[in-house]
């Protein structure tokens, strides 16, 4: 059915007064006036990441520092990988991407749990990687460099979502683990 030529600039008037009226922009991505547009991806190399011991065993801890000039975001989920399996370490808790802001010089922290203390199941590799987003290389470490001497023993790997502080990754992965 055809709307008629009447009707149709009646419902085009109506929907331009509203958002005329609500202060909304007909274009799509378009700006409304006054907002700054979102940051985008940050780029690896405005990124260091680093990894260290994370006080227990099989527990790393990990940060992404926005080293360049702008906001930027990363994934709310670093990408941590071992060398020789298959996937990465899932987040804890359940959750999807989504971004998170660094402004310049700005730091995200997460833990990583590779086992459960005291397991024997699954493989020891000799070297994790670490990501501030899914879309970017990232940098390995090797298991001194976290405090697994032995090799890193992985089984279930879990990680924390980034966070403010190393004491708030280090509480999300102890109330996510226990």
């Amino acid at each position: 059915m055809r709307l008629s030529s009447a009707l149709t600039a009646a419902l085009t008037a109506t929907a331009a007064a509203a958002l005329t009226a609500t202060g909304a922009s007909a274009a799509p991505g378009a700006a409304s006036p006054g907002t700054a547009p979102s940051p985008g991806v940050c780029q690896e190399k405005a990124l260091t990441v680093s990894a260290s011991p994370g006080g227990q065993q099989n527990v790393a801890r990990i940060a992404v520092t926005n080293r360049g000039g702008s906001t930027c975001v990363v994934d709310r989920i670093p990408t941590v990988t071992f060398r020789g399996l298959d996937g990465s370490a899932q987040p804890v808790p359940p959750a999807t991407s989504g971004a998170y802001v660094l402004s310049p010089g700005e730091r995200g922290y997460a833990a990583v749990r590779t086992a459960a203390p005291g397991t024997a199941e699954g493989h020891v590799v000799r070297t994790l990687s670490v990501a501030g987003d899914p879309s970017h290389y990232g940098v390995t470490f090797g298991a001194a460099a976290v405090g697994m001497d032995h090799g890193i023993r992985v089984w279930e790997p879990v990680t924390t979502l980034w966070h403010t502080s190393r004491g708030a990754a280090d509480s999300a992965l102890a109330t996510a683990t226990h």
